[in-house]
């Protein structure tokens, strides 16, 4: 016998996330430093005040009108921006810091801009896209010697808001049944033949996903071994769910999104309000 609460749920608004619909900037989030405060015309002292402080190394001052970020050892912890004498940096709020070429994260800003690069895809990730596109991938997560907090987001996708499944992705118990495996942390090397192992079991075609700053390039640790180069980096300490659903989107190529190119719209933005402001 269907209840009066059945009958009501049947005509409620769902409450899954709309990924079709979702912001790469969140306004809650400090996402990815920006240097939205050099110009031409407002150079930084090259103090190198954020370079010290970067835990990661993710930044590099090469001189008073160069700069340039590594966003895949970014960690979005924002003590760069907490640190700059100048107030020159700024946290972007850009959280999808994702890309399917580990190139696309690095940016060199000179007068604070920079020119979008393409990248192609590359045959691995055409051919993982023909398979995946319209019925999704089953993958197997291994836990290569991380925080455990991308474990934790990971979890935290399958609830009924993320609800990772909605959009074809589900986690498996063997690799053996997976297309993707999808790896934490630095790659320990207690943890290189276990994830060599997971990958080599895999059927063909297949893709290695790096989710988490420390599995694209260590972020505090030295980058261990890999089976080999990844198919999909997602930089953040740890990603947010709907942030690493919508990167495999993109792998599947169900999603249209070109990480320099919003890293450019977001830095045009901030820097209109900045004008705006004066």
């Amino acid at each position: 016998m269907i209840s009066l609460y059945e009958i009501k749920n049947l005509f409620s608004k769902h409450s899954t996330l709309d990924y079709d619909k979702a912001s790469p900037v969140n306004a809650n989030a400090r996402g990815i430093p920006l240097p939205s405060g050099i110009s031409k015309g407002s150079t930084c002292k090259n103090c190198k005040v954020c370079e010290t402080n970067c835990p990661t190394g993710a930044i590099r001052v090469k001189s008073d009108k160069e700069i340039s970020f590594d966003y895949g050892a970014c960690l979005q912890c924002g003590l760069c921006v907490e640190v700059c004498p100048e107030e020159k940096l700024e946290n972007s709020g850009l959280v999808y810091a994702f890309a399917l070429n580990r190139d696309e994260l690095k940016i060199n800003f000179r007068d604070g801009d920079f020119e979008p690069k393409e990248f192609a895809l590359s045959d691995n990730v055409q051919k993982f896209q023909k398979l995946t596109k319209t019925r999704g991938f089953n993958f197997r997560e291994v836990a290569a010697a991380g925080n455990n907090t991308v474990e934790c987001e990971i979890n935290a996708s399958f609830n009924n808001y993320f609800d990772s499944e909605s959009q074809a992705v589900k986690s498996v118990a063997s690799p053996k049944h997976a297309d993707a495996i999808i790896y934490s942390g630095p790659v320990s090397e207690n943890m290189k033949d276990p994830l060599a192992i997971a990958w080599e079991v895999m059927p063909e075609p297949k893709a290695l996903i790096a989710n988490g700053t420390e599995a694209v390039s260590g972020g505090l640790f030295p980058q261990g071994q890999r089976p080999k180069e990844p198919d999909l980096f997602i930089a953040g300490d740890p990603p947010r769910p709907d942030v690493f659903i919508n990167a495999y989107r993109l792998l599947m190529g169900r999603l249209k999104y070109h990480f320099q190119k919003s890293v450019k719209h977001r830095l045009d933005e901030l820097k209109k309000i900045k004008k705006e402001q004066v």
